[in-house]
């Protein structure tokens, strides 16, 4: 099925490649408000789409639904991609393509529960009934000593026939103000202190020399060894090790 030509109308077999510097050219128009640059940049990337969508292939999944997901990926990224940064777009769109294209996955697929907990819950809930014949306040305890089980099987079979929660379901809605499940989750790791940890060092990041703004980028952003720098840099390796020690203190000095 992915080894076809055309996916959603487009023939994969001929889209176009982009050399750097078409990418670098393309966005500075395209962030300049130059429609024909964005379309062109958009369709240069579908590369980088049809890629992650044999990556990330599900055999229950319709690939034009997929590569459609990664194109919605492929424009978050192209609208949020900040050139000042200095990393390559492919280093920022893969990771928000990836996003989109799991996020449909998770969100395409219905949970598949047992025969055997579907009968139990279907059990459960027939003398639920029974019970409440007699008693309006019918709890698990009294559901599992009539069924002769455990509380937890109880409560691990009716949850499992349930209909799922979306996070973004709302929970109150008055007077126009809308309060969504995601809003009461709290997230230690994306919390507010996070991201204004991550806003310092960006913002130290940047205060950093050309040369050194460019060998922490490379190094931490792309992931690339100190030889590998060496090579692109054009300096030798033991130079980008003092380079990036100075660049480090530099950072925690500013962060802190």
């Amino acid at each position: 099925m992915l080894q076809k030509v055309v996916i959603c109308g487009v023939d994969t077999s001929g889209l176009p490649k982009l050399s750097a510097a078409e990418q670098d050219e393309l966005m500075r128009r395209l962030k300049a408000g130059d429609e024909q640059a964005r379309e062109k940049f958009t369709i240069g990337n579908m590369r980088l789409v049809l890629s992650l969508v044999k990556r990330f292939w599900a055999k229950n999944a319709n690939a034009d639904d997929v590569f459609q997901a990664g194109c919605v990926g492929l424009i978050k990224a192209i609208d949020n991609f900040d050139m000042s940064v200095g990393v390559r777009f492919s280093t920022y769109a893969v990771p928000m393509i990836m996003g989109e294209i799991k996020r449909y996955l998770r969100d395409g697929n219905s949970l598949r529960v047992s025969r055997s907990i579907r009968d139990t819950a279907y059990r459960i809930l027939k003398v639920r009934e029974e019970l409440e014949v007699e008693d309006e306040n019918v709890t698990y305890d009294k559901i599992a000593g009539k069924m002769n089980i455990a509380v937890s099987e109880v409560a691990y079979a009716l949850d499992a026939i349930s209909d799922p929660v979306s996070l973004y379901d709302p929970v109150y809605n008055k007077s126009g103000d809308e309060l969504l499940l995601v809003d009461q989750i709290f997230d230690q790791k994306n919390n507010d202190e996070a991201w204004t940890e991550k806003a310092a060092l960006y913002e130290a990041i940047s205060k950093l020399d050309g040369r050194e703004k460019s060998i922490v980028l490379l190094r931490y952003f792309e992931g690339k060894t100190q030889t590998e720098i060496s090579g692109q840099v054009g300096i030798s390796q033991a130079q980008v090790s003092r380079l990036e020690k100075s660049a480090l203190r530099r950072i925690r000095a500013e962060i802190g």
